[in-house]
């Protein structure tokens, strides 16, 4: 473990990550976006790191759902492990060339991987690469994203596509929180033995799918 990122020492063990979004009294009462922030925790509900979004009134209000953002993730002692940076970028399927990528950097400042959109006029996917930009895995959604009273998965395959070896969640936590707010609750499943680098671009692909797929609020009925 000596030769692993300061911070992700902990990822080394896991093979089930749980993301839960903060809720924001001022966005569930009046719909107002804010920046959102998300508890990374182990299965057993116990703390790992601290996450917070950083970025404009300006790209919340006018860009959501494809702002460019910064999400700084710390660990319980408050120090900077992971930074994932989303550009402004296209989401749409008519323009391939100008599709979502986003960087994952641990320690900050040294690129861990990257998350990178792939066109497809159905499905959504992406590819998930290293600090080389060798592609390692895929993520492929389903065909609907909605969820109507069930959990949503992004299954996590190798690069044949063919084999599944794990999955990104998106878990039904209810009429209230889909409904009224952003709030979200993710599970990420990974290989216990995945390099902990992919594991923390996993966590950045999270936020990525959250944003692009799930964010809905007063604003948007």
């Amino acid at each position: 473990t000596h030769n692993l990122p300061p911070g992700l020492e902990y990822l080394n063990q896991l093979d089930q990550i749980i993301i839960h979004q903060q809720v924001e009294l001022l966005e569930a009462i009046l719909g107002t976006e804010t920046s959102s922030k998300y508890e990374i925790k182990n299965p057993l509900g116990q703390r790992v790191y601290f996450a917070v979004e950083e970025n404009g009134c300006f790209d919340r209000k006018l860009c959501s759902p494809i702002r460019a953002f910064t999400i700084r993730i710390a660990d319980n002692a408050g120090r900077e492990v992971i930074r994932v940076i989303r550009p402004l970028r296209c989401s749409s399927c008519w323009f391939p060339c100008f599709l979502q990528e986003l960087e994952v950097q641990s320690p900050p400042g040294t690129i861990a991987g990257y998350v990178v959109q792939n066109w497809d006029p159905f499905l959504p996917k992406f590819t998930i690469q290293n600090e080389s930009k060798e592609d390692v895995l895929k993520i492929i959604g389903p065909y609907a994203t909605c969820g109507c009273f069930e959990d949503v998965d992004f299954e996590v395959k190798a690069l044949n596509e063919m084999t599944t070896i794990g999955k990104i969640s998106k878990y039904w936590s209810g009429f209230v929180n889909n409904v009224f707010t952003n709030t979200a609750n993710f599970g990420i499943q990974v290989p216990v033995d995945l390099d902990v680098r992919i594991k923390a671009v996993m966590i950045g692909a999270c936020f990525l799918i959250d944003l692009m797929f799930f964010e809905n609020s007063l604003d948007g009925l």
